[in-house]
């Protein structure tokens, strides 16, 4: 049987560390499609997509804005808020399921176009969760002291995934980029990601999916959905990992200051919160004017949030998600 060893040197080099936030990003596309736009080309209506997911508009990215053009402009964002450089960046992870190319990855062209000539860089696909699986694997360079400083970008282009036919998904996604940078500091400090908890289960790949793909149809295809059971199961299952990860911190609902979940659909929101005992005024919200940008969206909202002003050091923020497979995760972080 094999044995997992544990260099000293290594646990000298990392002593008892924690992830902290020390800037956010963001990057949306300049043109902006509104609802009633939307119903001039389609069978749809403002009322009708306002009352069933809370959105009224979205961000569209034109030819030029790619995935990893609108997620180096939020990673230039956040580096520039964290007051940090290229020469301080050894990690870049881009959570996205719509990168540039099907390889290289498109965090590389993120890191080459910042200028981070140093570390690794590579894309995570979780979905709509991968923004959370993503600041879950650079805890742990982080917290292992395999890293210094961590880039983690959410980016998107999903409208060049949806079937501009299907009124029942179209209407849903927006493009945009968001970003943070995590710093490993001494967990003395009370700062930085708490605690985190992922789960997936591909059993329920029908429920949403893209229908092609490289080693199948040799297509990039289209993203297909089955709604009803999408909100059913993102209400009535995905907060077990929200009570795990309050459990692993020691801490309830009523500790929370802020709760930043997925942006895809404002009734999933405020009946996942009201499950789990969080005041509906601890919600951060910004499906209504970004949309559903998958990965993208936790990040977009931390960033509008603490540059309003609501997102404080010190204050206790929640991100939680749920994307396509089904994959779903939360992670605690003190501000």
């Amino acid at each position: 049987m094999a044995t997992l060893r544990t260099d000293p040197e290594q646990s000298r080099r990392a002593p008892n560390l924690r992830s902290v936030v020390v800037g956010t990003g963001s990057s949306l596309p300049e043109r902006v499609v509104t609802n009633a736009a939307l119903a001039e080309q389609m069978d749809t209506s403002d009322e009708w997509i306002v009352q069933r997911t809370g959105i009224r508009q979205r961000h569209i990215a034109a030819a030029d804005e790619t995935t990893s053009v609108l997620g180096m402009r939020a990673a230039q964002s956040a580096l520039d808020d964290a007051g940090l450089t290229a020469d301080d960046i050894d990690l870049v992870i881009c959570a996205t399921s719509t990168p540039d190319h099907t390889f290289p990855a498109t965090a590389t062209q993120i890191q080459a176009a910042l200028g981070i000539h140093q570390g690794a860089a590579f894309d995570l696909q979780a979905v709509c969760a991968g923004f959370v699986f993503a600041v879950t694997t650079a805890d742990k360079f982080l917290t292992t002291g395999a890293a210094r400083r961590a880039l983690i970008v959410g980016a998107e282009t999903f409208s060049r995934l949806v079937d501009w036919e299907d009124r029942t998904t179209c209407v849903l996604f927006g493009d945009g980029a968001g970003a943070i940078v995590l710093e490993a500091q001494a967990a003395e400090e009370g700062r930085g990601v708490l605690s985190t908890s992922l789960r997936s289960d591909g059993r329920h790949r029908e429920k949403l999916y893209v229908d092609g793909g490289p080693g199948s149809t040799g297509t990039t295809g289209h993203l297909r959905m089955e709604g009803r059971d999408v909100f059913r199961f993102a209400v009535g299952q995905v907060t077990d990992v929200i009570v795990d990860a309050f459990a692993q911190a020691g801490m309830t609902a009523e500790d929370l200051d802020w709760f930043v979940p997925h942006q895809a659909n404002r009734r999933i929101i405020e009946a996942s919160a009201d499950k789990i005992g969080i005041a509906r005024d601890k919600i951060v919200l910004t499906v209504d004017r970004h949309g559903n940008t998958s990965a993208a969206s936790i990040p977009l909202a931390l960033d509008v949030a603490r540059r309003d002003g609501r997102i404080k050091p010190g204050d206790l923020v929640m991100i939680e998600a749920i994307g396509g497979g089904f994959s779903w995760g939360a992670a605690l972080i003190r501000w």
